[in-house]
């Protein structure tokens, strides 16, 4: 079972994106139970883990053997080489808001890196999707189209988004960061789904994002995503990121941005101390 392509791990990360999507949408209760993680505003629903559990219980039966790693706590260790790193509801304070902008996002890793990784958005009704060196698709209404991200090459017109985290004193030095850049981009974008801005970057909707302390499965999926479409993706200390740590991560941040942008934006991120 190791064997197995990674498009066609992509195929069943998409087959199951869709099925949970649906659930999400047409089972949502009137009145979502919910319950907070790190702070007050970090926020988890009951749909959050409702989802979670239908993605372990499909990969159980058609990937018996593969490993798991998911926001709500699912653990597998794998017999396989293939490990699912898996956000059931990516966006959740826009869920609860019945705000159109949040995804599944799920994504196979082999090897330590990401092979395959599907984010769907069921409110738009849109796949994006990538396996490792065979590019990176949208998919809406039965088409289905190449992602190619922006050609910008002046930071100046550029349009940047970028998420904000829990606590206060994150949030406090995440809008000094912002009000540093602000005056040197055409403007900004807080969509709240680190999944759906990186594909947005995929898309070229926008020209750049960048956010502090992600977690692999709010990275995994997409970035692949943005990286096959040709964007460069990369942590602003100059690391990288294992899409099987959850050891932390509270102080790296990561940056995926049209390339002809992608030097002066991490210089200035790196000077802005983000």
């Amino acid at each position: 079972m190791s064997d197995t392509s990674s498009a066609e791990l992509q195929h069943i990360a998409a087959d199951i994106a869709v099925r949970v999507g649906s659930f999400l949408v047409h089972d949502r209760p009137r009145e979502l139970a919910t319950t907070t993680k790190s702070s007050d505003t970090d926020i988890v629903t009951e749909m959050d883990a409702a989802a979670e559990r239908m993605i372990t219980e499909f990969l159980r039966e058609c990937r018996p053997g593969d490993g798991l790693l998911g926001e709500e706590g699912a653990r597998a260790a794998s017999t396989t080489g293939i490990t699912w790193v898996v956000d059931p509801i990516d966006g959740t304070t826009n869920y609860l808001y019945q705000l159109p902008m949040w995804t599944v996002s799920i994504a196979a890793s082999k090897a330590g890196e990401v092979v395959a990784g599907v984010v769907f958005a069921p409110e738009f009704n849109t796949m994006f999707s990538a396996v490792r060196g065979g590019g990176a698709w949208r998919t809406s209404s039965d088409v289905t189209t190449p992602l190619r991200c922006s050609r910008r090459s002046s930071l100046g017109s550029a349009l940047i988004a970028t998420g904000f985290g829990y606590t206060v004193e994150r949030r406090r030095r995440q809008a000094e960061i912002v009000a540093g850049l602000l005056p040197q981009i055409r403007d900004i974008r807080r969509g709240g789904a680190a999944s759906l801005d990186l594909c947005w970057v995929a898309q070229g909707l926008t020209d750049g994002y960048y956010e502090q302390a992600l977690r692999p499965w709010d990275i995994a999926a997409g970035a692949l995503i943005a990286e096959e479409a040709g964007a460069r993706v990369a942590m602003i200390d100059g690391g990288s990121w294992e899409p099987l740590d959850d050891s932390g991560g509270e102080s790296d941040t990561l940056l995926a941005c049209a390339p002809g942008i992608g030097d002066v934006l991490l210089a200035e991120l790196r000077r802005l101390g983000s």
